[in-house]
């Protein structure tokens, strides 16, 4: 008889049943180091298909391939002990078919041992968001500006600032917790619609641009440590990482090049000779050689 031991971490029902009781927090978290550090104070953690313009310099997210979520999904997880881990399905992996999306969400509930997968998508998701949900998988759901659409979106628009684009956009939540997501982000979403979907829809919504009306926040963790070059409105920077960075090396640099670093007690002395003088910092004279090659007059 197996012994079944209960998860340490959170899982997708728990997430959902913080609707109406407290905001749910959460970041994006791209290796084991940082997962390790924001999982004291997030409930979940979202291994975002961003990484492949925050880590890897692609211009959107749309390159990003299935084997590269998995590599980080992997470290995610292995950093992470108590939140609940999310792992993007990328471009490509999941619109073709229900059966093909299944395949592919399973390979990386399988291969990174994650807690759920995110698609992008309302209405036309929402038939994939069941058939997953039905075999096993746990589904969060992303509408409004769903980067992958980029090309079709013509840009990083923000939706619903005009009435006549609700509609859609109360569809699309309502069709995605209907199938079954435990949650939904809504990324870009004007505040009075962002709060209308909120009251709307029985699980929780997870705001990333879309105001302080939503049953929980997300963002990407480089943008609010002050580690991108340039942050889209709704970021606050809560740290100034990069100026840290940028400072710590420049002093690095500085002292290589002027022999001051590495210094006596950061060199490892002999065993054999406790109490030998540290070899010298100053730079070894240079022996001068006859030129084998010497230029013609």
């Amino acid at each position: 008889m197996s012994i079944q031991k209960p998860s340490p971490r959170l899982m997708a029902p728990d997430i959902a049943a913080l609707k109406g009781e407290r905001p749910v927090v959460a970041l994006t978290a791209y290796h084991a180091h940082t997962a390790a550090i924001a999982d004291k104070y997030c409930d979940f953690l979202l291994v975002g298909d961003s990484l492949g313009m925050v880590m890897h310099g692609y211009e959107t997210t749309v390159p990003v391939p299935l084997d590269l979520m998995i590599m980080h999904g992997k470290a995610v997880v292995r950093g992470a002990r108590q939140a609940l881990v999310v792992i993007d399905m990328p471009f490509g992996t999941y619109e073709e078919s229900p059966s093909v999306a299944f395949r592919n969400a399973a390979r990386v509930m399988k291969e990174t041992d994650c807690g759920a997968v995110k698609l992008e998508g309302g209405r036309r998701t929402a038939e994939t968001i069941r058939y997953l949900v039905e075999r096993g998988i746990p589904v969060m759901a992303h509408i409004g500006l769903t980067p992958q659409a980029i090309n079709v979106l013509g840009g990083w628009k923000t939706q619903g600032r005009t009435r006549d684009q609700w509609a859609a956009l109360e569809e699309d939540a309502r069709l995605v917790a209907e199938a079954g997501a435990f949650a939904v982000v809504l990324e870009a979403i004007a505040e009075p619609l962002a709060e209308r979907i909120t009251a709307a829809v029985p699980i929780p919504t997870i705001g990333i641009g879309a105001s302080a009306a939503c049953d929980g926040q997300i963002l990407v963790m480089e943008d609010m440590l002050g580690l991108s070059p340039r942050v889209p409105k709704f970021v606050k920077e809560f740290g100034r990482i990069g100026a840290a960075i940028e400072g710590a090396i420049k002093s690095y640099s500085e002292e290589v090049r002027a022999r001051r670093f590495p210094e006596p007690a950061h060199t490892y002395a002999m065993k054999d000779e406790p109490n030998a003088e540290p070899a010298s910092t100053a730079p070894k004279p240079v022996k001068k050689t006859k030129n084998p090659f010497p230029r013609e007059a």
